[in-house]
């Protein structure tokens, strides 16, 4: 049975994300917040130093090496985040469709439930769309026009032709 997202507590255990990949998403993001500092601390050395040229060579190395590193630090950060989130299998990392399907089966789920949410709020009914209950509709062509008419049409809606 598929519970509602607004009662998460009441979600089966096996179908939940596990501590470990919440544990790798939450390092790969904290591995972005260091490299977005490092980024950020650069240009504010860079500003703050701007035409001081003693000891340049050294600056230019410490702002440049930080850069790089905050760089780094961004693109790792967002490999294992995504990983985190999507496990080895859903990320692409392993190459197996029914680990991944498994990996990323909450986020199905989520998303299921979110259209769920949005048709409940607009008032949409799924369940009243059977298949089996619907009935054919017959359609006639104009020979003039070629438009579609409901069957028990005597003229065409688009050009006024006896059908």
């Amino acid at each position: 049975m598929l519970y509602p997202l607004r009662y998460p507590h009441k979600i089966p255990m096996k179908k939940q994300i596990s501590s470990e990949r919440k544990t790798t998403y939450y390092f790969g993001g904290l591995l972005m917040v260091i490299g977005g500092l490092l980024f950020a601390s650069s240009f504010v050395t860079f500003f703050s130093n701007f035409g001081n040229f003693d000891n340049f060579e050294f600056n230019a190395k410490s702002i440049f090496g930080r850069a790089l590193a905050g760089m780094a630090f961004l693109i790792v950060g967002g490999i294992v985040r995504a990983v985190g989130a999507r496990g080895l299998a859903g990320s692409g990392v392993i190459l197996d469709p029914d680990r991944a399907r498994k990996d990323l089966e909450p986020y199905s789920r989520m998303t299921g439930g979110m259209v769920k949410d949005a048709l409940d709020e607009a008032d949409i009914d799924l369940g009243a769309c059977n298949l089996e209950s619907t009935q054919r509709v017959v359609m006639i062509r104009c020979r003039e026009c070629t438009k579609l008419n409901e069957e028990d049409s005597k003229f065409c809606q688009e050009c006024g032709q006896a059908l």
